[in-house]
């Protein structure tokens, strides 16, 4: 890929992914944009700009992955962001069972049956995602 890892550090107190740490991080950043440009000012159909521009944003995540995948950290900072990353997890989950459980009960009072598909994929999907990961790290 294009962009170095030693370029960006990670955000620590403004959400997930990168910052540009370099003038090189920051002319990257810069020259991303280039072709997200591109395609809103030129005269293609909405289909193709959105299309495009999907491609665009997967080429993208996937390069942020990869850099944030490279980038190194010391014991202390991977600890560091386990428990801002677990206490974060913590907040979400609970406005997403308070979220579920309101909708539930709101249908309920209507004399209606109804779970909202989303809230129900999330929780059940993160319950998976988390019972897999403790069965393989017990496996290593």
């Amino acid at each position: 890929m294009i962009g170095k890892a030693e370029w960006f550090r990670m955000r620590k107190y403004g959400g997930w992914g990168i910052r540009p740490a370099t003038k090189e991080g920051w002319i990257y950043i810069g020259v991303v944009m280039i072709p997200f440009l591109l395609v809103s000012i030129l005269p293609l159909e909405e289909k193709i700009k959105t299309i495009v521009t999907w491609i665009l944003m997967v080429g993208l995540l996937v390069e942020i992955t990869e850099i944030m995948i490279r980038m190194k950290k010391d014991e202390r900072e991977e600890k560091h962001e386990a428990i801002a990353e677990r206490n974060a997890s913590w907040f979400m989950l609970t406005i997403i069972l308070l979220g579920f459980f309101y909708r539930t009960i709101e249908a309920g009072l209507k004399e209606k049956i109804y779970v909202d598909p989303i809230l129900a994929t999330v929780l059940l999907g993160g319950a998976m995602v988390k019972g897999v990961t403790f069965w393989r790290l017990r496996k290593k």
